[in-house]
């Protein structure tokens, strides 16, 4: 039996509520008055959760470093990606303000940390979880510095492999068994190709690991997302902007508050359709099953004395004579009256 994860309010497991993310990551572009509206707008249009990214950029990249070339793509590609981030820090004053932001608008603040000091930063401001980048899943000593902290951590492992994987699951359960972490299958792409989902990846993680899972979404659809949900997704994350032509490496592969609307609509919606799981009729089928189903009745007259054969009886609608499946019971029997053609028959009918 796969553990429930509690983040705040929100139970993730089998039968929850799909746990939504909004991924603002830097799509604040440093500006704190961008990330509150970033908040607004996804507690606006539906999500459970937004998310950003701690990081002080020295501590991250080398000064000759390149851009990924997504980034090149989207930013100067002069630029080097040290400049690149140094104008997407957010300090910790600005932290502990949208924190305080997004507990009074009503949305769960989560942020991804990329160094010990980032860890400590959340942490102290009171997190309720950590959000590792797939970057983190071939870090063990990072991992086991996050796992200490004894919070649930949900971990993205795009561009990794089964093994890669492992050694990550492994390295959180030397630490603690509690099993609070839930594995995110993602490509390291952006924007990513449908082709490119992999979502049976998915279910393989979920089977090796017996853990709940999830999936961070960079394609261009809302297709994977639904697909996920269907496969056993219990969080779905989508990269969140106020405007796709912003300057900035992610503008252009989040969804914009109105498709992310859209999205968590179509999310609550595939909750419905997959139930509960229990095969059984819903009201609405146990009134129509009355005029759907057939009962028997009989193909020709039959008169008085006589058995009930195959060939006198046969099934029409509606269901309120006897069953087709007790037929068996009816056969052999006498009848106790002349009974016309087109009768539904009682046991009452009968000897």
């Amino acid at each position: 039996m796969i553990n429930e994860i509690k983040i705040g309010h929100h139970v993730i497991g089998l039968n929850q509520p799909i746990f939504i993310i909004a991924e603002a990551g830097v799509n604040h572009n440093g500006d704190i008055e961008l990330a509150k509206r970033l908040i607004h707008e996804a507690k606006n249009a539906g999500a459970d959760c937004i998310k950003f990214q701690t990081f002080k950029a020295e501590r991250l990249v080398l000064d000759n470093a390149p851009k990924a070339e997504y980034q090149k793509k989207t930013t100067n590609p002069s630029e080097s990606q040290l400049k690149m981030l140094q104008k997407l820090e957010l300090n910790e004053k600005a932290h502990k303000e949208l924190f305080d932001y997004c507990q009074k608008t009503g949305i769960t603040f989560l942020s991804t940390p990329y160094n010990k000091k980032d860890v400590d930063l959340l942490d102290q401001l009171g997190v309720q979880a950590f959000k590792l980048s797939s970057l983190h899943i071939v870090e063990p000593e990072f991992i086991k510095y996050v796992t200490d902290k004894a919070k649930p951590i949900l971990m993205s492992t795009g561009m990794a492999t089964l093994a890669e994987v492992d050694e990550a699951v492994g390295t959180i359960r030397s630490v603690r068994d509690d099993d609070e972490f839930i594995l995110l299958q993602c490509t390291t792409n952006y924007p990513s190709l449908p082709e490119h989902a992999n979502l049976r990846a998915m279910k393989t993680m979920e089977n090796a690991f017996n853990v709940n899972v999830g999936y961070s979404d960079h394609t261009q659809s809302h297709t994977a997302c639904i697909v996920a949900i269907a496969l056993g997704a219990k969080i779905i994350e989508k990269h969140f902007t106020l405007d796709k032509n912003l300057e900035g490496p992610d503008h252009l592969s989040s969804e914009t508050p109105e498709t992310f609307k859209q999205l968590v609509s179509i999310i609550r919606e595939t909750e419905q359709i997959l139930g509960h799981g229990r095969k059984e009729p819903v009201n609405i089928e146990m009134l129509n099953a009355k005029d759907v189903r057939r009962s028997i009745v009989t193909a020709k007259k039959i008169q008085k004395g006589n058995v009930i054969t195959k060939d006198c009886i046969e099934f029409k609608r509606p269901a309120k004579g006897i069953s087709p499946k007790l037929l068996n019971q009816l056969l052999g029997r006498k009848v106790r009256k002349d009974i016309k053609e087109n009768t539904i028959l009682d046991w009452a009918d009968l000897q």
